[in-house]
């Protein structure tokens, strides 16, 4: 076993995909509770893009650019099964965090503009923080799906990665 996911980075991961889905469902109803969701969600945000410049080995965005170029091909070969082994993230796993990033920037961006007195009922704010948020839990959904078909492809638990931090030694 080698330890790949240090516990900020999974702390991160999962307060992320909590307060994601909690954003998601109180809208109207409990706006309090939705907004400190949004608020959570930037704070969450801030901290990977700093712990992505200054965290341990796998946290780091050192391989960005490699990864997100290598997608494509990734993506490819998995449609015919093969998924190669990384200890890191994968090429489509890079993609997927680089793709919620943004999308979740913009959310929260234009949540907050919304709240303010210049954007407060302007459509365009409010259009593009609605279907942002929907594009955000499609993208959600993928990751998830994405991750299941890696473990059974890959024959390892990688949601058991994620929340020991510990992943089978490549051969």
């Amino acid at each position: 076993m080698v330890k790949v996911w240090d516990w900020p980075l999974r702390a991160f991961h999962w307060s992320l995909a909590f307060f994601v889905l909690l954003a998601w469902f109180t809208p109207g109803r409990f706006d309090g509770l939705h907004r400190f969701a949004g608020y959570a969600v930037i704070v969450l945000i801030a901290f990977r893009i700093g712990w992505g410049l200054f965290g341990t080995r796998y946290s780091r965005f050192r391989a960005l650019g490699r990864r997100l170029r290598a997608a494509p091909a990734y993506l490819a070969n998995l449609r015919r099964g093969k998924t190669g082994r990384y200890r890191g993230l994968n090429p489509a796993g890079t993609a997927m965090l680089v793709a919620m990033l943004l999308l979740l920037a913009i959310s929260t961006a234009t949540g907050w503009m919304s709240t303010t007195v210049r954007f407060f009922g302007v459509p365009w704010v409010e259009d593009t923080h609605g279907y942002v948020s929907d594009a955000v839990i499609v993208l959600a959904v993928i990751h998830v799906l994405g991750v299941l078909a890696a473990c059974v492809l890959q024959k390892e638990n990688l949601v058991r990665a994620m929340v020991t931090g510990w992943k089978r030694r490549q051969r």
